[in-house]
């Protein structure tokens, strides 16, 4: 695959997880869940900006953008089930991220392994949020999921 087909896969993903996490967004504030809901809410801007990066060094290169997410965004699923899904993308991405780097330093395009690297370690960041309320949420039950309202 070469250097604009990593970054477009990359970007499709990114619209993807927007799409999610942003669906997540509406449904939680939607349900008094004020606080997770800003939480995704914010992570899915980090992905928008994401996308808005992998789109500039696509154009750069002189190919174009692809607009189309890679999935479609799951529905109506329970604040565990939520978790699940996005810690699932976030380590889908990570990996997605790092053979990607790799791949477009053996090419030779060290910029856009750069790019890569910086965006998988971002990701690492949102995946290890995830995480973490996924944690408390099976420790702690309806007492955590408490904490989270408005």
């Amino acid at each position: 695959m070469n250097v604009i087909e990593l970054l477009n896969e990359a970007r499709s993903r990114e619209l993807t997880v927007i799409i999610q996490y942003m669906a997540q967004h509406y449904r939680l504030e939607s349900s008094g869940y004020g606080k997770l809901a800003l939480k995704i809410k914010n992570i899915a801007i980090q992905e928008m900006k994401h996308a808005e990066s992998l789109a500039e060094r696509i154009l750069f290169l002189g190919g174009v953008p692809t607009t189309k997410p890679d999935a479609p965004a799951n529905q109506q699923q329970e604040i565990s089930e939520m978790l699940q899904t996005d810690i699932g993308l976030e380590q889908q991405a990570i990996e997605m991220y790092n053979r990607a780097a790799q791949e477009s330093g053996l090419q030779g395009d060290h910029v856009s392994a750069t790019l890569f690297a910086r965006l998988a370690e971002e990701e690492e960041d949102h995946l290890d949020e995830f995480q973490n309320a996924a944690a408390h949420l099976a420790r702690l039950g309806a007492a955590y999921l408490a904490t989270l309202t408005d």
